[in-house]
């Protein structure tokens, strides 16, 4: 697989004065909120259980729509895309959910294998030889006919990964990647990220509780939080912000005891 690094200064997704309620929640998830996503780094979008990180992902994909705003994808407005429109879209995504969501019912080879028969008209050598390939780039050779039961969540989350880079995605959303993992798989797991992202050049935009350990991947971090959303370029400009909420979210998540702004 091998991908373009797009130059600085270039911008994958564009959120423009978004705003996203539900009618179950008495405030706003999202209020008239506005950031970029620059195109081959990787954007951290963290905050609490709740403030809308993963709805931020399904707001990208076209899977929810704002009540107001714009959301531009290499430009194009996602909010104004019938379902074909959708559907082509979304051809530039590759995603990790939570858990994986592999199919039990396959071997890691036919789950990888997958997309590669769906959406393409390559014959079975080229796929064969195409996940072979990947298999041995995630350090997965080997275990081609497992089924995800007999493996363990790390593996687990290396197959999900691999799935999801089988189309040669310009963006890679990844949905709380490391839940259920103990804290040394999740470096490993994160190591994996960071390596894979330097070598395929796409965009990664990670939606993560565990902090302050993902900050490491991050070129840029979102920061949701009551409908606002702050940006900052590394972690710590985070615990130098004056803004209360802010301040208040470094302190329990980060493990540090800030003097008063």
């Amino acid at each position: 697989m091998t991908y373009s690094t797009a130059s600085l200064g270039q911008t994958a997704i564009e959120f423009i004065q978004v705003t996203k309620t539900f009618s179950d929640r008495q405030q706003r998830v999202l209020n008239a909120v506005s950031w970029a996503i620059p195109k081959g780094k990787t954007t951290v979008i963290a905050g609490g259980s709740g403030q809308g990180k993963s709805v931020t992902l399904k707001l990208i994909l076209g899977l929810l729509k704002p009540d107001s705003g714009q959301i531009l994808v290499d430009g194009e407005d996602v909010v104004r895309m019938g379902q074909r429109q959708l559907r082509q879209l979304r051809t530039k995504f590759g995603v990790l959910f939570q858990g994986a969501a592999l199919f039990d019912s396959l071997s890691v080879f036919e789950n990888i294998a997958l997309p590669l028969r769906e959406r393409t008209q390559l014959k079975e050598t080229e796929i064969r030889a195409k996940v072979l390939a990947t298999l041995e780039t995630l350090e997965l050779s080997g275990h081609e006919e497992k089924y995800p039961a007999q493996l363990s969540g790390g593996m687990k989350k290396r197959v999900g990964l691999a799935r999801a880079l089988q189309l040669e995605p310009e963006i890679v959303l990844f949905d709380e990647p490391t839940t259920g993992l103990d804290p040394l798989m999740t470096l490993e797991i994160y190591h994996l990220f960071e390596r894979m992202q330097k070598q395929l050049g796409y965009t990664a935009v990670i939606v993560s509780h565990d902090i302050p350990k993902v900050f490491e991947l991050a070129d840029q971090i979102v920061l949701i939080n009551k409908g606002e959303a702050d940006v900052f370029a590394q972690a710590s400009q985070i615990i130098t912000s004056n803004k209360v909420h802010i301040r208040e979210f470094a302190e329990k998540t980060m493990g540090l005891s800030l003097p008063a702004a």
